[in-house]
């Protein structure tokens, strides 16, 4: 063999080792996120604030009120999907060249409305899903009324006394008065 055949050889050689080492890295990696992927998938149901409520019940009426507060929440979708597209709109007017503020108004008074109609639709259902609950049930589901999720998270938490507005509904930290 010649000198240039063996360097050639070399090269060739080492270029297919290096493309073997990063083959098996990008398995390697590849397969972890796979894996943690799959994990996420398995676990199931989501977590958060309202799993926290839920985990107090018995897991009968567990599944009774998870039913009943997605039929809930499934009505009042149209109504934050009309929220967003009204606020879409509002941003786009505001954006042009020349101002229309009048329309502007108009839109984001529409989508406070559709808001305000699915947090009804939401609230009503949440207090005829408590009427249905023993005492017991309730007390643990009460954090529902809550407005901001991270009250509900706290109120899961920690079963302590809560924040009251003048209507008596519990509040979040966020919703008190001087803050």
């Amino acid at each position: 063999m010649t000198n240039k055949t063996l360097k050639i050889a070399l090269a060739v050689s080492v270029a297919l080792n290096l493309f073997a080492v990063a083959g098996g890295v990008t398995y390697v990696v590849g397969r972890d996120k796979i894996e943690r992927r799959i994990d996420e998938q398995r676990r199931g149901g989501r977590e958060g604030p309202l799993a926290e409520v839920l985990a107090r019940l018995d897991p009968a009426v567990r599944q009774r009120v998870r039913a009943s507060l997605r039929e809930t929440a499934l009505s009042a979708r149209p109504d934050f999907e009309a929220a967003r597209a009204a606020r879409r709109e509002a941003i786009a007017v505001a954006g042009q060249p020349t101002l229309d503020a009048p329309r502007v108004r108009a839109l984001l008074e529409q989508s406070r409305a559709a808001e305000m109609r699915g947090r009804q639709r939401l609230e009503t259902g949440a207090v005829d899903l408590l009427a249905t609950l023993t005492p017991e049930e309730r007390k643990a589901m009460t954090p529902l009324l809550q407005r901001k999720g991270g009250a509900r998270r706290e109120a899961a938490r920690h079963d302590g006394p809560q924040a009251h507005g003048p209507d008596g509904v519990a509040q979040a930290p966020g919703d008190r008065p001087g803050r």
